[in-house]
């Protein structure tokens, strides 16, 4: 059964009328009602074009937290092969909220590192929301290395609301496991490509962000802090999360227009939750163009090209 956003309503009116017609003809209890079907149909899609191409911030934000989303998970199934996760910190335990591993894509091995948020109640629970610990970024930083070693490049799928903010996490150091990952990721001498599928947001996310490219599907957001979180600390009222969002400059479009991110990968009308393979192979397409532009550079060049593209954020920018 298909979930619907708020927003969806008219969509979701014209859909279900849809599926009552069809059930109807299939029952063989009424005359013949295909062109009735074939108008709602029309007439939904065109609801759902309008909707989408019409998109505010605080709504890119329900698309990009839709709980049919596919996930990291999603994508390192359909575009990862020989998939070998590896778990733990070999310093304090593991944390599921972080997936990492080594596997072959499109024929070339790969270091994968994405953030898992789970799909229902248990895994989500199990993956703490996606939410890392220090512990899921001291992993990152030791598949990072891995990597490094062996000369592997790196992909890294970003979906969180952000580290996780609680009183262990903090005195494991979180803010610590944070910043070295985020400095494993400017050290690497291979390429780093990131693409943020769901949420990006804050240190959480740029801690394996931190790549030679930077991507964003369609309805995705990245920001500081949630606009929930904004919301909070701006006017003590996270209920004003839409005006945050509406404020913040979260969207793959801003983000592009400011140079803080290197492309936008299109949605499926309606999202990546109504195609989800579609959106998967379409991420794998990109990912593969992006790493082929590394090919025969130098650790150092690789270095450099990532040393440039974050220091010329926000150089062009006129306030």
């Amino acid at each position: 059964m298909r979930s619907y956003l708020d927003f969806e309503k008219p969509i979701a009116d014209l859909e279900g009328k849809v599926q009552e017609l069809k059930a109807l003809a299939d029952s063989g209890n009424a005359l013949s009602i295909d062109d009735d079907i074939a108008k709602l149909e029309t007439s939904a899609a065109q609801a759902l074009a309008d909707i989408y191409t019409r998109l505010t911030p605080w709504q890119k934000a329900q698309v990009a937290r839709h709980p049919d989303r596919p996930h990291a998970i999603h994508y390192i199934d359909q575009l990862i092969s020989d998939w070998t996760p590896l778990a733990g910190d070999r310093n304090f335990g593991e944390d599921a909220a972080i997936i990492a591993g080594l596997g072959s894509f499109r024929g070339h091995p790969v270091a994968v590192i994405g953030q898992e948020k789970g799909h229902d109640t248990q895994t989500r629970i199990r993956h703490n929301f996606g939410m890392a610990r220090p512990e899921g970024y001291r992993k990152a930083i030791r598949v990072m290395e891995l990597a490094d070693r062996f000369n592997l490049p790196v992909i890294s799928l970003i979906d969180t609301a952000g580290a996780y903010p609680g009183i262990g996490a903090e005195e494991r150091g979180q803010a610590e496991a944070i910043a070295r990952s985020t400095q494993a990721c400017l050290r690497l001498g291979v390429p780093l490509v990131s693409v943020v599928i769901g949420e990006g947001g804050s240190g959480g996310a740029i801690a394996i962000a931190t790549a030679n490219r930077v991507f964003m599907l369609e309805h995705s957001i990245y920001s500081v802090i949630s606009p929930e979180g904004a919301a909070s600390i701006l006017w003590k009222d996270s209920a004003k999360a839409q005006d945050a969002a509406m404020n913040m400059r979260i969207t793959a479009q801003d983000l592009t227009r400011y140079g803080i991110i290197d492309g936008i990968i299109d949605e499926p009308v309606g999202g990546a939750h109504r195609a989800p393979g579609q959106v998967v192979q379409a991420v794998g397409g990109v990912i593969e163009a992006a790493l082929a532009t590394f090919e025969g550079k130098s650790r150092d060049d690789i270095r450099a090209d990532r040393r440039r593209k974050f220091l010329a954020i926000g150089r062009d920018l006129k306030i």
